[in-house]
């Protein structure tokens, strides 16, 4: 009886497991929903801000500012090296330390200050974007943001009058936003002189601090007292314009400084061959020191002259004169197109003798390839006068004194300063009508004009203008625009421009504008000063060379 009582037992048991599955899984399919819908995908600029945060806890800056860029490649590099960079790092920091140490002690009768133990941790500091500046200075400009929260080991300990304590940092958090500028760049590896860093803002700095075992930061008003006062140090020293510099090179010997002066004067050009097809050319003449990227020197334009005398005279920074050579091109200029190339020649400065004028006659020539027979073909003669003078020991300028920012002059308020705008040239500028052009610089309701320089598409001002403000311009912008006037406007007297300028602008042909640009001054004002080119808007190919100090009266 019992062995039946088990067998049915256990077909029971069997027979309510099957029936309890084919019944919960019908009740389960019986009991869907069936108004089920497809999640509504929305894009990401209709969130609000709260929901964002939830969804991305931390945007980069690469992200929210376009003129941060992407560093990816350099976070994976810094995490492969990370455990060398380590090493290297602590043994570096060690050495700093040592010396400073030492001599800090005998102040606080500290018997010893010693490094139980010093490690980064096995977290890398991260690049959330790095902005880098361009300009025409012999300089490199970054801007990363840097966040690290690592996971370090410091424990120091300190001995005197027999006792020992041992202080530990532990959970190091640091934010900031340096500027590393490598300047000046020299022709010699690293190829930069000298590294300045300072801070854009005040860092974040949070770290735990642990005594006999115990968390200093829990003391009341002690986290907020040291968070301060590390902010305020850090700032004293490195937050901007301060800065940590470090002196990679020698510059005397790095970088190649002036040595002397040329003095170029072009006379005249002789039985010059006609580009034209009809009537004769418009000759014109650029020259330049090889080895230089100063932009070259322009003659005026002798219109419809195959025999032009200019006598103008330049002047040239000479660096190396056993390797420089003077460059002549003589061009002819053309109001719509490229300018036809009607000859060159160059004079290598070893040619010449110190403090004594040289007058050359040259014959022009295609290029200076000795073998190329077009260069037998006659293409007319350039006179110059040559005359190179060395420096003076006395005159010789000194590194420190290159690109410096002048003070602001007098009578500049004191919580602002000077903005000074030079105008030096433009590039490939060309109007409808005529190409006259001038500049209009507008600041703040001001308006500036320089000289008018008739039939040119490649203008050189280097004028210099200043607006005197109450405070730093770091949210303003300066308007530069390049435009043109009929030449007739130019005869007239001053009464009677302005009006004879308004109803000729009226018609389309007094006065048109060959582009502008706005430049933004925050820049201007962190970096004290800029020489940059700008393209042009609504212009084809045109550019404009501005630079801009920011001087201040301390």
């Amino acid at each position: 009886m019992g062995v039946i009582s088990t067998l049915l037992g256990f077909s029971g048991f069997g027979i309510g497991i099957s029936a309890g599955l084919v019944i919960g899984y019908y009740l389960f399919i019986y009991f869907q929903p069936t108004d089920v819908k497809d999640p509504v995908i929305r894009p990401l600029v209709e969130r609000d801000s709260e929901t964002l945060e939830r969804m991305l806890p931390e945007i980069p800056l690469w992200v929210k500012n376009p003129d941060f860029d992407r560093v990816d490649w350099l976070n994976k590099f810094i995490e492969y090296m990370w455990p060398y960079l380590d090493k290297a790092i602590c043994k570096t920091a060690k050495e700093i330390a040592k010396p400073i140490i030492a001599e800090q002690i005998p102040k606080f009768k500290i018997d010893s200050v010693e490094f139980e133990t010093l490690t980064l941790g096995s977290l890398p500091p991260t690049f959330q974007g790095m902005k880098v500046y361009v300009t025409d200075e012999k300089e490199l400009i970054m801007e990363p943001s840097l966040k690290w929260a690592g996971n370090p080991n410091v424990a120091i300990v300190a001995k005197s009058f027999g006792l020992k304590a041992t202080v530990q940092v532990v959970d190091l958090q640091v934010f900031a936003l340096p500027r590393i500028t490598l300047k000046p760049l020299v022709p010699s590896f690293p190829c930069f002189a000298k590294i300045c860093v300072s801070l854009m803002e005040k860092p974040h700095v949070d770290f735990g601090l642990r005594l006999f075992g115990a968390d200093l930061m829990s003391i009341p008003g002690l986290y907020r007292f040291v968070q301060e006062q590390i902010k305020e140090q850090v700032a004293n020293m490195y937050l901007w314009p301060r800065t940590l510099d470090v002196q990679i090179l020698d510059p005397s010997k790095a970088l190649k400084k002036p040595v002397g002066i040329l003095h170029v004067k072009i006379v005249k050009a002789m039985k010059l061959k006609k580009k034209d097809l009809l009537g004769a050319s418009d000759p014109y003449v650029k020259t330049k020191l090889t080895e230089s990227k100063l932009p070259s020197k322009k003659t005026s334009v002798k219109h419809k002259n195959l025999n032009p005398e200019w006598n103008e005279e330049f002047n040239m920074v000479v660096k190396d004169p056993e390797s420089q050579a003077v460059e002549f091109q003589v061009y002819d200029w053309e109001q719509v197109g490229k300018h036809d190339k009607m000859g060159m020649n160059v004079v290598p400065l070893k040619e010449l003798v110190p403090d004594e004028p040289k007058t050359m006659t040259l014959d022009l020539l295609k290029n200076m390839d000795p073998n190329d027979v077009q260069n037998e073909k006659s293409r007319g003669q350039i006179v110059v006068e040559l005359l190179y003078k060395p420096f003076k020991d006395e005159d010789m300028p000194t590194f420190e004194d290159a690109g410096a920012v002048q003070k602001a002059s007098e009578g500049t308020p004191e919580g602002g300063g000077e903005l000074v705008v030079r105008i030096h040239e433009a590039q490939d500028v060309e109007g409808k009508h005529h190409t006259n052009p001038y500049v209009r610089v507008l600041f703040k309701g001001e308006e500036r004009k320089t000289k008018h320089i008739k039939k040119n598409r490649d203008p050189r001002w280097d004028e210099e203008f200043k607006f005197k403000v109450e405070e730093p311009p770091v949210n303003d912008k300066l308007h530069v625009e390049v435009a043109s006037a009929s030449s007739r406007i130019g005869l007239l007297h001053p009464k009677f421009r302005k009006l004879y300028e308004g109803f000729r602008s009226l018609a389309g042909a007094g006065w048109e504008s060959l582009g502008y640009v706005d430049i933004s001054l925050g820049d201007v004002v962190h970096n004290r000063r800029i020489n940059e080119k700008y393209h042009l808007i609504d212009s084809r190919n045109g550019k404009i060379q501005v630079e801009l100090q920011w001087r201040t009266v301390a």
